[in-house]
């Protein structure tokens, strides 16, 4: 009963938006209310601080404010650059770019879906790729609902490090955990999976029979794009291993491409491309620079905001040393050096509009998240999951697919169950973060059968009405994405 309880909060959210179509902001603040009306029932928000109610309160609610804040400091900035980027038609000119290298279907959508789609993913995120991939792959000659399956499977595997990494940055933030210590096995569950959604690609691709031909260039756009994102996460972390993977990746495989594939005659670059390239180009720098060098990463971590309220409530934040930072810093610099800083103010407005909706949902949500904390009520449902015992892996990643579903979001999915899995694993004398890792992972798999996802993307292509196919084309790969990480989650841990 206490579990079932602990669990009403989740099930107002997933009840509002998966069942009665609420947004993310008024099925937080649905779920809030429950979590609070349950503190008047035998969840007491000082169980974990000791505090009294108004200082217990305040703290939460400094704590949520405060991460919410974090958060928003790497989406503004990321969505800024792609406001900055469509207003000077750098986008619409690096996908000319890609169309421009083969007739072959199956290459185009390794082109679009794949490495288009990861590098819009690693660079802003939110839903940019599948708006910009689903109809770039109809002007190829796919079918609107078939354009829409492609954009959606093609970017899954850098979800985890979408945005600059904001999915897990998030998790970091809320549970304590080293990021650095939840990015490398995010980032092998991906590449070990990454074979089932570039099988799905291909099979979609074209209606002829698959050849070994073809099989070779997708397992060679796989390892273009996983070698790098891979060792981007274990070497820097979060932040560029879905934006560098895809920048290196798509270099490598647009190179062997020219050298052995079926390409077309060799088109010298457009005008103006190194000037498109050079915001992705400074950030991948900055980051590189600030993870890698302690010269220079040493002081910029060293100067930390820190804050504390009584009850042990605690906040800090590295101004210099943040991924939101570094992104502010390619934004202005891209914009200068490119003689494009007249198109910043546009940038932000557009940004800041975008984000207003997002700052109440993550600050709900995140309110949501930190009374169920304190309240006890976490640890109550770990307790109860603690009793599947080593069936628990197999089963973790379905938590993260499960948030992201009624969310539309790998974020908001991971501040609702990150402590739920963190919590878990310590109940069950589990790795953390590789509970953490499948969460994660769940969250951005979760991203291809996500309502939300799938009737924005079928806007983009005038596909209304169809969403019930494409859902029943995605949730096949979901399926097997999840059993394949659930089984290696599995060994690892046994």
């Amino acid at each position: 009963m206490p579990a079932l309880l602990a669990a009403l909060p989740i099930l107002t959210v997933l009840l509002a938006m998966a069942v009665l179509h609420r947004s993310a902001a008024i099925a937080g603040a649905a779920g809030l209310a429950v979590a609070l009306l349950l503190t008047l029932a035998g969840f007491e928000l000082t169980a974990s601080s000791g505090a009294a109610l108004p200082q217990a309160a305040t703290g939460i609610g400094a704590e949520a404010l405060h991460s919410a804040a974090t958060i928003l400091w790497i989406i503004l900035p990321a969505l800024s650059i792609y406001e900055l980027q469509r207003r000077s038609g750098a986008v619409d000119r690096i996908r000319a770019l890609l169309t421009g290298l083969t007739d072959d279907r199956r290459l185009l959508v390794l082109l679009i879906a794949w490495f288009f789609g990861l590098f819009m993913e690693g660079a802003a995120g939110f839903g940019t790729p599948v708006a910009l991939g689903a109809p770039l792959l109809v002007g190829i000659g796919l079918p609107p609902l078939r354009a829409v399956v492609l954009a959606l499977v093609g970017h899954a595997s850098g979800v985890s490090f979408g945005a600059a990494g904001t999915p897990l940055l998030t998790q970091a933030a809320i549970t304590g955990v080293p990021v650095e210590a939840i990015a490398l096995p995010a980032a092998l569950l991906h590449a070990a999976t990454g074979g089932i959604l570039l099988l799905t690609l291909l099979l979609l691709a074209d209606d002829r029979r698959l050849s070994r031909r073809d099989l070779g260039w997708g397992g060679l756009a796989a390892l273009c794009f996983f070698l790098p994102s891979v060792a981007l996460a274990a070497l820097t972390g979060p932040e560029l291993a879905t934006l560098g993977g895809a920048l290196i990746g798509c270099a490598g495989f647009v190179l062997l491409l020219r050298r052995f594939g079926p390409a077309r005659q060799p088109r010298p670059l457009p005008a103006g491309a190194l000037a498109d390239l050079a915001p992705y180009a400074i950030i991948l720098g900055l980051v590189l620079l600030t993870r890698m060098v302690p010269a220079v990463q040493q002081p910029l971590s060293a100067l930390a905001l820190r804050w504390t309220l009584p009850g042990g409530f605690a906040g800090s934040f590295q101004p210099l040393y943040h991924p939101g930072t570094l992104l502010a810093a390619g934004l202005v610099a891209g914009a200068l050096l490119t003689g494009r800083a007249r198109l910043l103010p546009p940038a932000l407005a557009a940004a800041l509009r975008q984000l207003l909706p997002v700052a109440l949902a993550l600050a709900v949500m995140l309110a949501l998240a930190r009374v169920m904390v304190h309240s006890g009520m976490v640890l109550t449902l770990a307790e109860a999951a603690a009793h599947t015992g080593p069936v628990w892996p197999l089963l973790a990643p379905a938590v993260g697919v499960l948030g992201t579903f009624v969310t539309g979001s790998a974020t908001t999915s991971n501040i609702l169950f990150s402590e739920f899995q963190l919590s878990t694993a310590t109940a069950l004398s589990l790795p953390a973060p590789l509970l953490l890792a499948a969460q994660t992972f769940g969250a951005a798999i979760g991203n291809i059968v996500a309502p939300h996802n799938i009737i924005a993307g079928c806007a983009t292509v005038g596909g209304k009405g169809g969403e019930g196919r494409i859902l029943a084309r995605t949730l096949g790969p979901c399926l097997a994405c999840l059993i394949a990480a659930g089984l290696l989650l599995t060994a690892a841990t046994g």
